[in-house]
């Protein structure tokens, strides 16, 4: 694990490959008085899977929304398939987005379509496919992700892991070069939560693609993904492998993996003394 007063090499793991993402130096803040995010460098290799951890706040879904244009930074660079996302207009968004998949928190399916439909809407909404195809890549997609049998339910009768493996059969539908996921494991239950994160590994393995997973979950996460960016105040202040990170001594990181409320990261916000705060309320 690079130490945090040490700039490390973040394709050190794999100094042979080539870069899905690669950010340099980006800056964003909504204003000028607050930085969400300052000087991050990333890669991303392609057929990897990527892990941004980091407490709440810290800018990790910030990130995502800069890798897929829908902020642009502030200053610094990005690049998505060798592309520089601030520099490509409407059309080249358009083009860039329709190579990306994206699982949203909590899935974000169409509540009043079925599962099959929800599937295909990527299909339809970007492809000129005749509908037998469709059917058919939809039916691999859910059958991939174990739910070809529930393509005639509704969102509402779905449990949250299988709500869960219908947003992730969405994302693949159109066989993106990266699948970025958003807190892919939020409110899932124990075996729901190991089933949707092997079939990340096992997805992305098949497909060829390239995944970055922003999650809190470190034990499922560990298990799964080939490098982590640990993000805190906007910065990336540690990074390295699974091992790497499991041995790591470095105090935020240690933080982190073990869950110890004492550490670089404060629970409480800042404030006066308790002690000051009751005794002004009591004159």
């Amino acid at each position: 694990m690079s130490p945090r007063n040490r700039p490390a090499d973040p394709v050190s793991f794999d100094r042979t490959c080539d870069a899905a993402v690669d950010l340099r130096g980006v800056t964003f803040g909504y204003d000028r008085r607050r930085l969400i995010l300052s000087g991050v460098d990333m890669v991303i290799p392609r057929g990897k899977i990527v892990a941004i951890m980091g407490a709440s706040g810290s800018g990790k879904t910030t990130i995502l929304r800069l890798i897929g244009g829908a902020l642009r930074a502030r200053s610094g660079g990005i690049r998505v398939a060798g592309q520089p996302v601030g520099d490509l207009d409407r059309d080249g968004l358009y083009a860039l987005r329709r190579r990306i998949g994206m699982l949203f928190q909590f899935g974000a399916l169409f509540t009043d379509l079925s599962v099959f439909e929800n599937v295909a809407f990527p299909l339809r909404e970007h492809t000129q496919l005749p509908e037998p195809l469709i059917r058919d890549l939809v039916l691999m997609k859910l059958n991939a992700v174990g739910l070809r049998g529930a393509a005639s339910l509704m969102p509402a009768e779905l449990s949250g892991g299988m709500a869960r493996r219908v947003a992730l059969a969405r994302a693949i539908a159109l066989d993106p070069m990266l699948v970025m996921y958003d807190e892919p494991f939020a409110g899932l239950d124990p075996i729901s939560l190991g089933v949707v994160g092997q079939l990340i590994r096992q997805l992305n393995d098949a497909l060829g693609s390239t995944s970055v997973l922003v999650t809190h979950d470190i034990y499922e996460s560990l298990k799964i993904v080939d490098y982590i960016y640990f993000i805190s105040e906007g910065r990336v202040i540690a990074q390295g492998t699974p091992d790497e990170a499991r041995t790591s001594t470095d105090p935020f990181v240690r933080q982190f993996i073990d869950g110890a409320p004492d550490g670089p990261v404060p629970f409480h916000v800042r404030a006066r003394p308790l002690a000051q705060e009751l005794a002004l309320d009591a004159v």
